[in-house]
């Protein structure tokens, strides 16, 4: 709850129930928003792209944030249709995505922040997606520590989800809470605004706003009507009984085993008749008085978990479509909304393979839940580092240093491995680990034109993990006075770790009422950070640091001098300064740190 907290604090709200629904519009006069907002947007590489105008995050200015209150205030402002791109999805097909002027990103960034604050305390806790200390692996672990004694999963999807939210179906859910007409008619222009295909104007008539930080939020306000619904009346239809009656078969092989020990009978006696105990559930699988129906959500996805006959479990998929289709005015995607059973196939949720243990002979066999990575998974991540069936370098990287290289490499794999902690065949990964070792050692062989094994021998080293010691390729940067900067390949364990901890940082209390960062402090300054001058200062930004490396010239402009020695992406720098520096002229008067 820290960004909620911190929410309130600053418009002055303390209780996350307390915020003034019926005049959230003028919270939005607040220039501390729109500061927190810049802080948590300017690091985005889309910041730095342009919409349907050359505007982007370079510029950034407190005059700016007073033009967008301006606006605000007399209800002014407008919202520019974003610029429609494609990106290809893996089914071959291409995804449309939008995308804002940086304006509308940081206005869009200040409203979600404020609805945040008061709906987020009232999500469900089966929802998990696009949600502040929640994510994959806590929806994950709900699944894993909660589900034992799963049958049958639904697998659900919402065909086309984001593009067809229904905008009077959000309205009115929005209308139940916000009494502010102003603020709604705001959101509702933002619904509108449409995008530009081809510099050629298209209304929206349904959808989110295709890549708003908005979107994700509206769309978990959506979609809490169905979990209201499946919470308050599907669960509670679809469970019943305190526990499942006793399996009066395995109770019947027990009590006669029981017996010939008590008698002193031989082994041999008995023994087969363990053997056959040891293949029943001590409980009735299909007692009719006995059901359980859980249920977990992740965006447009979402995973339903029951216990009792198929049949049932068809009809629980049927009212959802039926709610879904009457209420939200959203189609289940047939063919992704499947029913499978828990001991013999596996669901696909959040990228794992889903099923229960049902089979005593192989230990386990209590309905305790299973993660698998699927094969699919394994094959797509192997095969960007195969060419020909064999292990290939990536070029594009041969130009950036060894520290940067292991450090990219390191990264893709221990995001891998951490995703799938929860998997019984982790060890699996051990095939991707030689492959993009070996892709790495042939990027940098090939940068220094030796061989595979010189290096590998040079950059070996080991890290401990979990109670061992464990090989690993290591890039050290030696500093003087400092720690040295590690860049590492490898070291990690790949058994299961269902038990992983997901580490928040400490919420800083002192700070709460003006949460800053350091380039708002600098910018809050109003000093120029090249020539010394004060007031109106603006702050220009690169997308990367190295741009600020540029060949061919002998001496960098003082600006790309003073932001690489002090490795910033940012210099904040009054209107004039800034430009000299778009137009490539120097700056004439000295800078003063």
């Amino acid at each position: 709850m820290r960004d909620a907290e911190t929410t309130l604090a600053i418009i002055g709200d303390r209780g996350t129930r307390g915020l003034d629904l019926e005049n959230v519009y003028r919270r939005l006069y607040n220039p501390d928003l729109y500061l927190r907002a810049y802080g948590r947007l300017y690091r985005n590489e889309g910041a730095m792209t342009k919409g349907t105008d050359d505007e982007t995050v370079d510029g950034m200015s407190m005059e700016k944030v007073a033009g967008i209150i301006e606006q605000l205030k007399y209800e002014r402002y407008r919202w520019t249709p974003v610029r429609r791109i494609y990106i290809p999805k893996k089914d071959g097909k291409q995804r449309p995505l939008g995308i804002p002027t940086w304006t509308d990103k940081l206005l869009q960034e200040v409203v979600r922040s404020i609805l945040e604050a008061y709906y987020e305390p009232q999500f469900s806790p089966t929802s998990h997606g696009f949600r502040p200390e929640r994510g994959c692996h806590t929806a994950l672990k709900d699944i894993f520590h909660a589900w034992k004694g799963t049958k049958w999963f639904i697998e659900g999807d919402i065909k086309g989800y984001f593009d067809n939210i229904d905008h009077t179906v959000l309205l009115s859910i929005l209308r139940e809470k916000i009494r502010d007409n102003r603020l709604l008619i705001l959101l509702e222009n933002l619904l509108k605004a449409g995008y530009l295909e081809q510099w050629s104007h298209h209304p929206t008539l349904s959808g989110t706003p295709q890549g708003g930080v908005i979107s994700p939020l509206l769309s978990n306000i959506y979609l809490d009507r169905l979990d209201k619904f499946v919470a308050q009346t599907l669960v509670p239809e679809h469970t019943k009984g305190k526990k499942r009656k006793s399996n009066p078969e395995y109770m019947r092989l027990w009590k006669k085993i029981d017996r010939l020990q008590k008698k002193g009978s031989a082994r041999e006696t008995w023994e087969p008749l363990q053997k056959e105990l040891d293949g029943l559930s001590n409980t009735n699988q299909f007692d009719p008085d006995y059901r359980r129906l859980r249920y977990i959500r992740y965006a447009d996805d979402f995973l339903l978990g029951f216990t009792g006959p198929r049949d049932e479990a068809e009809e629980i998929k049927v009212k959802i479509g039926d709610f879904l289709r009457e209420t939200l005015k959203l189609e289940l995607s047939p063919e992704k909304t499947l029913i499978t059973h828990a001991g013999t196939e596996h669901a696909r949720f959040l990228g794992y393979d889903i099923g229960a243990n049902w089979n005593r002979l192989a230990g386990n066999g209590n309905g305790n839940i299973t993660f698998r990575i699927p094969t699919q998974v394994m094959e797509a991540k192997i095969a960007k580092y195969i060419q020909d069936e064999q292990v290939v370098k990536r070029p594009e990287l041969q130009c950036e240093d060894d520290f940067t290289i292991v450090a990219l490499y390191g990264s893709e794999y221990r995001g891998i491995v951490q995703y799938y902690a929860f998997a019984e065949n982790r060890y699996w990964l051990t095939r991707l680990h030689w492959v993009m070792r070996g892709s790495l050692l042939k990027t940098l062989a090939a940068k220094h034109r030796t061989t595979v094994s010189k290096l590998a021998r040079n950059l070996a080293s080991e890290t401990y993990d979990r109670g061992r010691w464990l090989k690993c390729l290591e890039v050290r940067v030696e500093r003087e006075g400092k720690d040295p900067l590690i860049a590492r390949f490898g070291g990690l364990r790949l058994t299961p770790d269902p038990f992983l901890a997901i580490v928040d940082l400490p919420i800083d209390r002192d700070r709460i009422g003006r949460p800053r960062n350091e380039l708002i402090d600098r910018l809050l300054a109003n000093t120029c950070e090249l020539c010394g001058a004060g007031g109106n200062v603006q702050v220009h930004h690169v997308r990367k640091l190295a741009d600020l490396n540029v060949k061919g010239r002998r001496e960098k402009p003082l600006w790309q001098q003073i932001m690489a020695s002090r490795k910033r992406k940012t210099l904040v720098v009054c209107k004039s300064c800034h430009r000299h520096i778009h137009a490539g002229q120097p700056v004439k008067v000295p800078a003063h740190d």
